[in-house]
């Protein structure tokens, strides 16, 4: 017959986790065998029963009227000791600190950790570069100087002098971690810490590296070469696989980032993949129309075309002279902000010319209403795309 195990740990059939937790902490504490000796059976039960209810599969299992255990014997998981792996000690460790389990009058229940490796991954590096827009747009190999820590080349990462090995800790005996046990309402609580003579791994190296002091690795500077590619911008990221930190025991070596940041141009001011510049051209060229070239920021020459009539603020697109995609390589627009220069200071013959012009035109001075100069491309329409910073 399935064992009931919503009866064992005292709950209803359709408990939440939550709920689960509580009936097991409240019924490990009164049966646990430092508290209540001679309750060692009924505190495994208990146990088993929150690991099956608190398992998907297993808790499925039971409500459709089966037993996830069947066969496997009163203890399921192995009992006292954690013998079976996966048992109610690693259950009672998540509820009573940190790795930590209730001891006894002999045995207990361990960690089960055990040692880490001497040898681990590397952390990753990060150097910052500089570049003018005309860097970001072109793409550049940059030299640049890493701080970081390199594999040793005397011990190759062993961290031992010679031919000298590492031996088991004597204050760990190799486990990695120290045990110590202390009173509570509860009895004796035992704690698990790291060792702190082996640092957790169980061996010391009594005789280092001369070169390294036994890490394995040493730090140094190194002049290398990175290619930045064509349309990268400020704040992105080169990554070099394999480049950064060493890690400790030789281990395998972190990633490098190349951090950009981008120095402002003098002449254009950069939105994503466009550009924008302003250009001043004569009130004269603006009405009667004009032809100029301006240099790309690739260093290339275009014609900028000014349509008779052209009105300040006005702008003309330049469709592929932007900034290349950094992905794709498509180069953005370049936006050209025509700003039309009114003279401030006449001589006599340009007074006198644009006084005939004046009298030839006979243009009025004319008070705008409100709807026309709503109107798009009106004056208010104008304004309020200028404070809008469109």
């Amino acid at each position: 017959m399935a064992r009931d195990y919503y009866a064992i740990l005292g709950v209803a059939k359709g408990a939440s986790d939550q709920e689960l937790k509580r009936a097991y902490r409240k019924k490990a504490r009164e049966l646990h065998p430092d508290v209540n000796p001679g309750k060692e059976d009924e505190f495994k039960e208990v146990s088993t029963a929150y690991e099956v209810l608190t398992d998907p599969e297993k808790r499925r299992i039971v409500d459709a009227g089966g037993d996830p255990l069947a066969g496997a014997g009163a203890g399921g998981f192995g009992g006292f000791g954690g013998g079976g792996g996966g048992g109610f000690g690693d259950v009672f460790e998540a509820f009573f600190g940190n790795g930590g389990a209730f001891g006894g009058g002999g045995g207990g229940f361990g960690s089960g950790r055990g040692p880490k490796s001497r040898v681990q991954p590397g952390e990753p590096a990060l150097v910052n570069v500089t570049l003018d827009l005309a860097e970001c747009a072109k793409g550049v190999a940059k030299e640049i100087t890493v701080d970081t820590a390199i594999l040793c080349d005397v011990c190759t990462g062993s961290g031992t002098n010679g031919d000298s090995k590492p031996v088991t800790c004597d204050i760990c005996k190799g486990a990695g971690e120290i045990q110590s046990v202390q009173r509570s309402f509860l009895g004796q609580v035992m704690t698990v810490r790291e060792c702190p003579t082996c640092h957790g791994v169980g061996e010391v190296i009594p005789d280092p590296c001369h070169k390294c002091g036994g890490d394995g690795r040493y730090r140094s500077r190194r002049t290398m070469t990175v290619r930045i590619p064509a349309g990268i911008e400020n704040g992105m990221r080169v990554r070099l696989t394999g480049q950064g930190e060493v890690g400790l025991g030789g281990g395998p070596a972190g990633d490098l980032y190349v951090e950009v940041a981008e120095r402002p141009h003098e002449v254009f001011l950069r939105d994503k993949d466009d550009l924008h510049c302003t250009v001043k051209v004569p009130m004269a060229d603006a009405a009667l129309g004009a032809e100029f070239e301006v240099e790309t920021i690739l260093g290339d020459p275009v014609t900028v075309t000014v349509a008779p009539g052209t009105q300040p603020g006005q702008i003309v697109k330049l469709r592929g002279q932007g900034m290349p995609h950094v992905s794709s390589g498509v180069r953005g627009t370049m936006h050209v902000h025509l700003d039309v220069v009114v003279p401030t200071r006449l001589d006599a013959a340009q007074t006198e010319a644009l006084k005939k012009y004046r009298k030839i035109a006979a243009d009025e001075i004319e008070v705008v209403n409100t709807s026309a100069a709503a109107a798009p491309g009106g004056l208010f329409s104008r304004l309020r795309n200028a404070f809008a910073g469109k």
